[in-house]
């Protein structure tokens, strides 16, 4: 994220990351089962998801879309890939149900659950049971939110470059509705801080 904690331009640009860093993320989706992300990043970015800048690995880790209504578009590198790279596409009841045939047509698996909106636990509870221990959340700021109040994160890394981004409407780190109370927040605990350039950090918190 930038110094005020904005992972995105009020445009939408999310390059926020140096060469360093992109290394850095690569390095740790190789050591992960499955990626996580909210059918937003997908929408706005059209990411791979995949590992590359040098990191090694033996193959991809599982992707898993959180897409409530299955909006994720047929044209979409995920699932382009999704032929050679496992990819979860985890939807509601009210997804239609032409488009997930649609989804499953391209080798990607549908996993239903929930009515409104997707159950996050039950999605991590699928996953434990296919073997993915390691998750790695790679949000956005609505998944970030769902993730975190729900106390199932164990860790966050957090990269904090020097740019400052300013705007009302850029994207956060967490977003969704928020605490009304200082009570009621999330307390994490400070593990480690690594300077990773000249000026970039990255913290690591674990749950409290």
């Amino acid at each position: 994220m930038s110094l005020d904690g904005k992972i995105a331009t009020k445009s939408g640009e999310s390059r926020i990351s140096s060469e360093v860093d992109l290394k850095r993320v690569h390095k740790l989706r190789a050591s992960v089962d499955a990626i996580l992300v909210g059918i937003s990043t997908v929408i706005k970015d059209d990411p791979m998801l995949d590992v590359r800048y040098g990191a090694k690995y033996t193959k991809s880790p599982t992707r898993v879309i959180l897409d409530s209504l299955a909006r994720i578009s047929l044209h979409s590198r995920i699932l382009k890939t999704a032929k050679t790279i496992n990819t979860i596409v985890a939807v509601t009841e009210r997804a239609p149900k032409g488009k997930i045939r649609n989804i499953e047509s391209m080798d990607a698996q549908v996993l239903i659950t929930g009515h409104k909106k997707v159950n996050v636990r039950a999605v991590l509870k699928h996953l434990e049971k296919i073997g993915c221990k390691r998750i790695l959340v790679e949000g956005g700021g609505e998944i970030n939110w769902s993730i975190l109040s729900q106390g199932l994160a164990n860790e966050m890394i957090i990269m904090i470059s020097s740019m400052v981004i300013g705007g009302r409407s850029a994207k956060t780190l967490v977003e969704g509705s928020g605490q009304s109370h200082i009570s009621d927040t999330l307390k994490m605990k400070l593990s480690k801080v690594k300077r990773q350039t000249r000026d970039e950090l990255v913290l690591y918190y674990r749950s409290a």
